[in-house]
């Protein structure tokens, strides 16, 4: 069954932040679970002024020009509209693509980029005032997670000793007590986790 044009909506996919292989890797399962890449992996050709196509050319010209036309759709939505910008000469929605490859993809001074400003709100994450473990546990791993897709070797022991460095002072009796008990090298992320989940409701 064609998708109804009218209902198109855009899926919850980020929009292209500067990691280019995270945001090439999930827009390709997004188009190819669409049907559409098959015109950013291949194109299509336009008919040549005067040239004769037979009925089923037709047919088929017209369904790659709908799949490039939502392609391109999904493309605009899901790259931030500076960067659109600077490709908007682009015809079709593999030029876009082939772009986009040509710009970011291996770019090591961007990634070394934003793996700096990683690190720096990794280094100053603290938890806030009457923030819950889960949405602080949350905020650290978007960041930590973010780091690893940048090349960082995000292990268990940094994320955990980062939690335990930056809780509010109510945690404190609770982390000296993991501290003296747990040895911390070989503690997870789910488990401390869970420790401080059963602690906060205590305190409740």
């Amino acid at each position: 069954m064609a998708e109804d044009s009218s209902n198109f909506q855009v899926p919850s996919v980020p929009k292209f932040d500067g990691d280019y292989d995270h945001w090439c890797m999930v827009m390709e399962t997004l188009l190819r679970s669409k049907d559409y890449w098959v015109v950013i992996e291949n194109g299509f050709r336009e008919p040549t002024s005067g040239e004769q196509l037979i009925p089923t050319q037709r047919t088929t010209l017209e369904t790659m020009r709908i799949k490039d036309l939502k392609a391109k759709n999904y493309l605009f939505q899901l790259i931030d509209k500076q960067i659109l910008k600077t490709i908007t000469q682009k015809e079709s929605a593999k030029q876009i693509w082939d772009a986009m490859k040509t710009k970011y993809k291996g770019n090591t001074r961007i990634k070394r980029a934003q793996l700096q400003r990683l690190r720096k709100e990794f280094e100053t994450l603290e938890m806030k005032e009457g923030e819950s473990v889960t949405d602080y546990f949350s905020r650290v791993m978007v960041i930590s997670n973010n780091m690893q897709n940048c090349g960082e070797d995000m292990t268990e022991v940094k994320v955990v000793e980062k939690v335990l460095h930056s809780l509010t002072e109510n945690f404190n009796f609770v982390v000296c007590t993991i501290e003296e008990s747990k040895d911390i090298d070989k503690l997870y992320v789910d488990e401390l986790q869970s420790s401080l989940l059963v602690y906060e409701q205590k305190l409740v």
